[in-house]
């Protein structure tokens, strides 16, 4: 063991300095090395036990942050409607989620769940059609005939599209998505396409106050 030489006796004080010096220096290092060894092996410990850990929990109570919804590998987009698969009138669809590592759902005994999301019911109203409707035919209301407003649709049939100025304002109307289907479903449209979400307020709405700078 190389340590005893570092309490070797010597008549020289220069030499004894020097080797009280590298006496103390390897003492720092090899304490230096033992603790990072030990640190290594606590983290290798710790990894290997939250690997082999596993929570059972209701996935239905799970906050954000703890599972990603839909599955990344559960392909839920309806090609006809665009929109997930199932949409109901109520503007919602039930789809696969996925919860974190280490969480087991209780309803399914694995880490999927399934979970309602929001979504946009469509009826079979394309917004394409329904544009190039009004665009090249609204002045004779196919536009309103294709909707289901038959009575603005004979309107403007009758007048020519209130002159070409009713036609004029459904273009704007159709294109900005203020108008719909009178069914109250939403246009087909790619479902990463650009859509508008019109966001509303009433009494229940929270309005955050600014302060001048």
């Amino acid at each position: 063991m190389i340590l005893p030489a570092c309490f070797k006796y010597s008549k020289n004080e220069n030499d004894s300095s020097a080797l009280m010096s590298s006496c103390i220096v390897f003492k720092i290092q090899q304490k230096s090395q033992l603790f990072s060894v030990f640190f290594l092996l606590s983290l290798l410990i710790l990894h290997s036990n939250a690997a082999d850990y596993t929570y059972e929990i209701d996935c239905n109570n799970l906050r954000m942050g703890q599972y990603i919804c839909p599955h990344p590998d559960y392909d839920f987009i309806d090609q006809k409607t665009q929109q997930p698969k199932g949409c109901t009138k109520e503007n919602k669809a039930r789809v696969l989620c996925l919860a974190a590592d280490g969480l087991i759902c209780t309803e399914t005994r694995n880490n999927t769940f399934k979970k309602d999301i929001p979504c946009k019911w469509t009826n079979g109203y394309s917004f394409e059609t329904t544009l190039l409707l009004s665009i090249f035919l609204g002045m004779f209301g196919a536009d309103r005939f294709y909707l289901g407003y038959p009575a603005l649709g004979l309107l403007k049939l009758s007048t020519l599209g209130f002159l070409f100025l009713g036609q004029f304002a459904d273009v704007i109307l159709i294109a900005t998505q203020i108008v719909g289907p009178a069914d109250g479903s939403h246009y087909i449209m790619p479902y990463y396409g650009a859509g508008i979400n019109i966001v509303t307020s009433n009494n229940f709405t929270y309005r955050v106050p600014q302060y001048d700078s």
